[in-house]
């Protein structure tokens, strides 16, 4: 018996996970975009340029990048639901603390702590994931929660300009933290890391869920550390280029359209949300299309690599007229068409930990992660520098144009098909693929 979550048969369990799942995505990235959100007042009010606002930006990915793969490896050994609890006490603190910040150097502490919240969140929801939905179903699952958290990059901007508006840019700050907060108590009173001991779940829902997670979570087998990150090591190399476009998006897209087409702070905050919603539903249809093509063909390399290599190239595509145009409604639809290109990569990129290593998902995810969290704390710094010295705002996307294009070939060197355990034997054929 199997769950088909494309057509609505999952089991009742599940889709509560799932609606947990992706109102954590939504609250992570709310709390993390709401900077760049208000980049302009907070500049202004704290006297920063480019380049220092550039290092505040970064200043996230240092700490977000050394707590991806320790949060990952806690959510394999002490389970995800204990890490979140932790983690996610420790981005409210840092969230309603960035609302206090007197200058640069409190601003970077503030974001140093939230990478150090948010640093495990997203290997201990692959963790979650994988305990919880079988592998046909993981792209779709991986798509529709990333695609909130592009949700939450699209409804930041209103959101802040609002409130800057109503009361000021610190507000939001307080706010998204109290909302957070709330989510916490929502996950520990509800998500169990092992689905037998799901005080909901009964025994036909059971003979839904993944084998693995048929037995308790956690497990007590040692972490092949060396045999993980030699089967992630090409896909943490692609996502590396993904996310140094991504990171482009998030860090800058607000601030682009009031500095490089003079639009005031609600007009960019519109325009900016268009490009977010755009990513939002690339999110979702990425991992509907990766799950679909492994259904179809049962080739789990062009269910993966595939996708993410088309959604690379077709990103480069976009970006063409965005670098060449001044017209600032050309401009609007290629962005969205480029993120939307982007976030296609989401699902299946994301199912590829789950596909090499089930047992240490969050682990393999945390070392995924780690290359975007690389990208973040580099290209942020690249950004502001070549903005401040050329003063060309639409200069940056040259060089992530050049990062899509070596991503799409990289992806030759991935292999899902072949699992930590069974990394020297023939690929697993579509039969079982077909039993996830």
């Amino acid at each position: 018996m199997q769950v088909n979550i494309n057509q609505g048969q999952q089991t009742h369990v599940q889709k509560y996970m799932l609606a947990i799942f992706c109102a954590m995505s939504f609250i992570l990235y709310l709390d993390r975009v709401n900077l760049a959100a208000a980049a302009g007042p907070i500049k202004d009010e704290l006297g920063l340029s480019n380049t220092t606002l550039g290092l505040a930006f970064s200043a996230f990915g240092y700490t977000y990048a050394i707590f991806q793969i320790i949060g990952g490896w806690f959510a394999d050994k002490l389970g995800a639901k204990k890490t979140l609890i932790v983690c996610g006490s420790i981005w409210v603190v840092a969230t309603i603390a960035t609302g206090f910040v007197s200058g640069l150097a409190s601003l970077v502490i503030a974001r140093l702590l939230l990478g150090i919240g948010e640093g495990a969140a997203l290997p201990a929801q692959a963790r979650a994931i994988a305990n919880w939905f079988t592998r046909k179903d993981r792209g779709f699952v991986q798509g529709i929660t990333h695609s909130f958290s592009r949700l939450g990059n699209a409804v930041a901007p209103p959101i802040v300009a609002v409130l800057i508006a109503l009361h000021s840019w610190r507000a939001a700050f307080v706010i998204v933290g109290v909302l957070t907060a709330v989510w916490i108590v929502i996950w520990a009173a509800y998500y169990k890391d092992n689905p037998r001991e799901h005080r909901s779940i009964n025994e036909a829902e059971l003979a839904r869920l993944p084998e693995h997670a048929k037995a308790a979570a956690g497990g007590a087998d040692a972490t092949p550390w060396k045999k993980i990150l030699r089967r992630m090591s090409p896909t943490i190399f692609v996502y590396f280029c993904q996310v140094w476009t991504n990171t482009l998006f998030f860090s800058w897209v607000p601030i682009f359209f009031m500095n490089a087409y003079h639009l005031d702070l609600k007009k960019s905050a519109i325009f900016a949300s268009g490009v977010f919603f755009a990513g939002v539903v690339g999110d979702v249809t990425g991992g509907l299309i990766s799950d679909r093509v492994l259904k179809r063909t049962g080739n789990l390399r062009l269910a993966r690599q595939g996708v993410i290599a088309a959604s690379l190239l077709g990103t480069f595509c976009f970006l063409i007229p965005v670098m060449t145009s001044n017209d600032v409604n050309v401009v609007v639809w290629c962005l969205s068409g480029a993120f939307f290109m982007l976030e296609l990569t989401i699902g299946p990129i994301w199912a590829v930990p789950m596909d090499v290593a089930p047992k240490f998902a969050g682990t393999a995810s945390g070392m995924l992660n780690t290359g975007a969290a690389l990208a973040t704390i580099i290209s942020p710094l690249v950004f502001g520098a070549v903005v401040d010295l050329w003063g060309n705002w639409s200069l940056p996307f040259v060089g992530s144009g050049v990062f899509l294009l070596i991503g799409a070939l990289s992806t030759l060197a991935m292999r899902p098909d072949r699992d930590i355990e069974h990394a020297d034997a023939a690929p697993l054929e579509k039969k079982e693929y077909a039993h996830g």
